[in-house]
C-alpha cells in the first residue's frame, strides 16, 4: 500500500499537472489595423498633354543647280553660312555663251536690217498702187515679204533673250535666304551636261518644324470628350508645341500647331502634325529626332493620382479608397493619360480618400490606419510594406 501511494505521487501527479497544461489553449491576439497614408482627392481642370516622337524639318529647302553646261569656275559663299535669296553661290565659265549670245546679236543686228528694208519696200509699193504704176502682185509680194522679215525679227530677238539667260545662269545664285550646305561639286568639274548637276543645298530652319503622327484612335476619344465637355480644346492655332531633346533638356522655345492631317495613314492608323517653333539660334538641325509635348487644351473635372495609388487587374485599373469606418473598398477607374508620373483619371468622388503607400498590404472591408500622404511618421511606426 505504501509503495501504491508512492508510485501515484511520482507518476500519477506529474501526469494530471501535464495533461492540465496541454488542455489550457492561448487566447488569440487581434491584428492591428495596417498603417496606410492616404490622399483627399478634388477633381479639378488639368492641362490636356500628350507626348510623341517627332523629327524636325526645315521649313523651306532649295537644291541648287547647274541650269547649264559648263565648266565650274569657283564657290563663293562659305560652305554652312546664312546667305540671302539672290546671293552669288557659284561662277561657271560664261566664256561659250558669252559668244553664242554675240552671235544671236549679229543675228538679230541682220534680221532688224531686212525687217527695216521691207517695211520700206511694202511702204513704196502702197504708195504706188494708188497710182497704177505696179500690179496688185507686186504689193503682195512686197507685203509679205514685210510680214516674214519682221517674224524674222522677233525670232532673233527671242534667241538673243534665250542667250542671255543662258549667260546669266553662269552665276548660281541662291533662290531662298536660309543656311548654305557643303559644295557638292569641286571647282574644274563639268557640271549640267547629263542634267542639273546638284551644287549645294540651302535650308531655312528658322523657325523649324517638327513632325509628328497621332493615333487615329486617340484622336476620335479626344473628340468625343470635347463634345461631351469634359475636354475644353484649344483653338487650331493656339495649341502649343514643346520639344525635349536627346539629352533630356527641355527646349525653351514654345511652338504653335500650323498643320494637321485631312486623313489617316491606312499603314500605321495615325494622322500627321506639324508644328512650327522659333529657332534663332539655329541649335535645332533637321532631321534630328525628339520628344514633342502637344498641349490640346484642357481635361475638365479630372482627378490626379500617384502612380503608387493606381493597381491593375483583370477588369483594368483600379485604387483602394478608406471609407468612413475605416474600411477599406476597392473602385475601378478610368486612366486617361499621364502627366509628368501623375495619372489622370476618373471615376471618383470628391472628398475620396485615396490610399497611396501601403497598397500592397490592403485587403477588402480591411480596417486601416490612414494618415496623410503629406504628414510625417510618427518615430516606431511600422512602414507598410
Amino acid at each position: 500500500m505504501q509503495l501504491l501511494r508512492r508510485f501515484r505521487r511520482c507518476f500519477i501527479a506529474p501526469l494530471l499537472l501535464a495533461l492540465a497544461a496541454c488542455g489550457s489553449k492561448p487566447q488569440p491576439t487581434e491584428k492591428p489595423p495596417v498603417s496606410v497614408r492616404v490622399i483627399t482627392v478634388q477633381p479639378q481642370d488639368v492641362p490636356l498633354t500628350r507626348e510623341f516622337v517627332g523629327r524636325l524639318a526645315a521649313t523651306r529647302s532649295a537644291d541648287v543647280r547647274a541650269r547649264v553646261a559648263g565648266v565650274l569656275q569657283r564657290r563663293v559663299y562659305k560652305e554652312g553660312t546664312e546667305v540671302k535669296a539672290g546671293q552669288l553661290l557659284f561662277q561657271i565659265d560664261p566664256t561659250p555663251l558669252q559668244a553664242e549670245l554675240n552671235g544671236k546679236l549679229a543675228a538679230l543686228a541682220r534680221a532688224d536690217a531686212e525687217a527695216t528694208n521691207a517695211k520700206v519696200i511694202a511702204e513704196r509699193a502702197r504708195k504706188l498702187i494708188t497710182q497704177r504704176l505696179i500690179s496688185q502682185a507686186d504689193l503682195d509680194t512686197a507685203e509679205a515679204n514685210e510680214r516674214s522679215t519682221s517674224a524674222q525679227r522677233k525670232q532673233a530677238q527671242a534667241d538673243v533673250e534665250s542667250a542671255r539667260i543662258r549667260v546669266g545662269y553662269t552665276s548660281v545664285t541662291a533662290p531662298i535666304a536660309g543656311r548654305a550646305g557643303e559644295q557638292r561639286v569641286t571647282e574644274g568639274a563639268l557640271v549640267g551636261q547629263d542634267g542639273a548637276t546638284l551644287l549645294t543645298i540651302i535650308e531655312q530652319i528658322d523657325p523649324i518644324y517638327v513632325g509628328f503622327d497621332l493615333p487615329a484612335n486617340g484622336l476620335e476619344h479626344f473628340f468625343r470628350a470635347q463634345s461631351t465637355g469634359q475636354v475644353t480644346a484649344a483653338a487650331a492655332n493656339q495649341a502649343n508645341v514643346q520639344i525635349v531633346l536627346p539629352d533630356g533638356s527641355v527646349y525653351a522655345e514654345t511652338g504653335k500647331v500650323d498643320f494637321t492631317g485631312t486623313s489617316v495613314d491606312p499603314s500605321t492608323g495615325t494622322v500627321a502634325f506639324r508644328g512650327l517653333l522659333p529657332n534663332p539660334n539655329r541649335h535645332l538641325m533637321p532631321g534630328l529626332f525628339v520628344k514633342v509635348r502637344l498641349s490640346l487644351g484642357q481635361r475638365n473635372q479630372a482627378f490626379v493620382l500617384p502612380q503608387s495609388a493606381v493597381l491593375r487587374d483583370v477588369a483594368g485599373a483600379y485604387v483602394w479608397t478608406v471609407a468612413a469606418d475605416n474600411r477599406a473598398i476597392q473602385k475601378h477607374i478610368t486612366t486617361e493619360s499621364m502627366q509628368g508620373t501623375d495619372w489622370i483619371a476618373s471615376g471618383l468622388a470628391a472628398g475620396d480618400r485615396v490610399i497611396v503607400d501601403g497598397v500592397m498590404s490592403v485587403r477588402p472591408d480591411a480596417i486601416v490606419n490612414p494618415s496623410p500622404a503629406d504628414a510625417q511618421q510618427p518615430q516606431g511606426a511600422d512602414r507598410p510594406e
